[in-house]
């Protein structure tokens, strides 16, 4: 059993000590950060004129990088906040780097950044003095009175004051309980009062040493693309298996076939013999059409041209559950948004058949305000999660190349829901 935790004792768990030796670490890395950064500039702005000064420059906004870098580490390691690194350009040459250099996004904003982390982590600062050194001299003053003093001078004389409140001096039992109890007070606020003095500084963390939105937006772009390239790859790739492994097959055997007939019917062959070459053969042309409209399904499913609701109908009617169908789709949707709908129920119906042991499932389809959401939830065993092997980060990969989202509510024990949304215009 996990022992219980008082308001006083919480003041020293291994979290609210880290959250204080940041705090304490945070303060005086950002002062020198900063002047040091601050002199760069003026140096470097004084120089301007010069190569010298570009050069000055360019080492200061790397030195800003360097330091971002170190508070980074800092508050994943002491404050459990985990900062993207933002994107660098890439340069070759030493001239290319200081270009890089001066005109990157991340490293003005990291300069920024240093300039400014000096106002939000005194906050910090003074909360650990304020809650956590005067917390411990307070609730330790019975035994460190001696040096709870203030020097008073009266005339040709000097005299010790200890802590006194009100002209009245806590020299004496049961005066000390005033400041043991305010010690205590402060040390059980402590750790709260230090998580919100260092909000200000989180966020200025966050908002300028972390990627900005239009960094996460290339980048978003970027590993959509990659991923429609590669899905584009395999899609061809496995066209031409298919191709080469069952239609050319079949055709092949057709040609060789029909080539057969010819050659027995020149030779006036027996009618049984000729009956049955040409049933093998109308049997691979058979298996030939079959193998193509396989393929051209995989690639566009025919049904999709009548709409997407109907679509998941004919789904829903071959799928090995009991599938219920609901779909409100007020504006038809482009064609690449059906398809990656239509593949999606596909591929999350198969998985509950397969893996959910679920009764039923219930499919539910809206299209209005240029956003399609489908929602396919079954009742099964539950315990689905994106990236567990469950077919659904193929699907997320698909969904992301037109800036869709996919979200998985699966608990132990089910119900399962899994939601897709995909912007299809206005």
């Amino acid at each position: 059993m996990r022992p219980s935790r008082t308001p006083l004792t919480a003041a020293f768990t291994p979290r609210a000590l880290a959250a204080l030796l940041y705090a304490v670490i945070a303060f005086p890395l950002a002062l020198v950060g900063c002047v040091l950064i601050l002199v760069g500039l003026l140096v470097g702005g004084a120089l301007s004129v010069t190569t010298l000064g570009l050069w000055m420059l360019a080492l200061t906004v790397r030195g800003a990088l360097a330091l971002g870098a170190l508070q980074r580490a800092l508050a994943r390691r002491l404050l459990g906040l985990d900062i993207e690194e933002p994107p660098t350009p890439s340069a070759q040459g030493v001239l290319g780097r200081r270009r890089a250099l001066l005109l990157g996004r991340a490293g003005w904003r990291a300069v920024g950044h240093a300039l400014a982390a000096p106002v939000t982590a005194a906050l910090g600062y003074v909360v650990v003095l304020g809650a956590y050194v005067y917390g411990v001299l307070f609730t330790l003053h019975p035994l460190l009175k001696r040096w709870n003093y203030t020097t008073v001078r009266d005339g040709d004389s000097v005299r010790h004051v200890t802590l006194e409140v009100l002209g009245v001096q806590l020299d004496s039992w049961p005066r000390w309980l005033i400041p043991v109890a305010a010690g205590l007070v402060l040390l059980a606020a402590a750790p709260r009062l230090l998580r919100y003095a260092l909000g200000p500084h989180r966020s200025l963390l966050v908002a300028l040493l972390g990627p900005d939105a239009a960094d996460r937006r290339i980048r978003a772009l970027e590993e959509t693309r990659a991923q429609a390239v590669d899905d584009a790859a395999a899609t061809l790739r496995r066209i031409e298996r298919d191709l080469h492994d069952g239609t050319q097959a079949r055709l092949v055997g057709l040609a060789m076939h029909l080539t057969m007939i010819r050659e027995l019917i020149g030779a006036e062959a027996d009618r049984d013999r000729l009956l049955a070459v040409v049933d093998t053969a109308r049997g691979n042309a058979k298996q030939a059409i079959t193998d193509l409209r396989h393929l051209v399904k995989g690639i566009h499913p025919p049904v999709l041209d009548q709409g997407l609701d109907t679509a998941l109908g004919t789904l829903a009617a071959d799928s090995a559950l009991p599938v219920e169908v609901v779909t409100d789709i007020r504006a038809r949707p482009t064609p690449a948004v059906e398809s990656i709908a239509y593949f999606c129920a596909a591929e999350l119906l198969a998985n509950a058949a397969k893996h959910s042991g679920a009764p039923h499932a219930t499919v539910t389809v809206t299209a209005r305000d240029g956003l399609l959401r489908l929602t396919v939830r079954d009742d099964g065993r539950g315990g689905a999660a994106i990236g567990a092997g469950s077919g659904l980060t193929g699907l997320l990969a698909r969904v992301r190349t037109v800036d869709g989202t996919l979200t998985c509510d699966s608990p132990a024990g089910g119900p399962t829901v899994v939601t897709v949304e995909l912007p299809h215009g206005p």
